[in-house]
C-alpha cells in the first residue's frame, strides 16, 4: 500500500470552499482505499489530507482522470499553498478499506 498525509494552506476565509472541492473529486478513484480531509483545529486557513492507496501506481493515475484534473482547476485559486507533506505505508486499520494487492 501507499500513503500520503500532507497539509494544505486555504487563502483566508476560503479553507471550506477549498474543502468543499477537495471532497468532490473524490469518489469512484481505482485503488484509493481511503481519502480524508481534515480541518486544522489550530489553523484557521488549513487543511490536512490523509490518504491510503492499493499503490503509488494508482495515486499517479488518479492525477489523469477527470475529475481530479477539474478539482485540481477548481481547487488552484483558494490554496495559498502546501505545508508537510508525508508518505507513508498503511498496513490497516479501522475504516481502511481492504486491498487485494501487496
Amino acid at each position: 500500500m501507499y500513503g500520503l498525509i500532507g497539509k494544505m494552506m486555504a487563502t483566508p476565509g476560503q479553507r471550506d470552499a477549498l474543502m468543499t472541492i477537495l471532497l468532490e473529486g473524490v469518489s469512484g478513484m481505482p485503488g484509493c482505499l481511503s481519502y480524508i480531509v481534515a480541518k486544522d483545529p489550530h489553523d484557521a486557513n488549513a487543511l490536512w489530507i490523509t490518504e491510503a492507496w492499493d499503490s503509488q501506481a494508482s495515486h499517479a493515475a488518479s492525477l489523469d482522470l477527470p475529475s481530479v484534473k477539474a478539482a485540481i482547476v477548481k481547487g488552484r485559486p483558494p490554496i495559498a499553498g502546501f505545508g508537510e507533506r508525508f508518505e507513508t505505508v498503511p498496513v490497516g486499520g479501522h475504516g481502511l478499506i481492504h486491498s487485494h494487492k501487496s
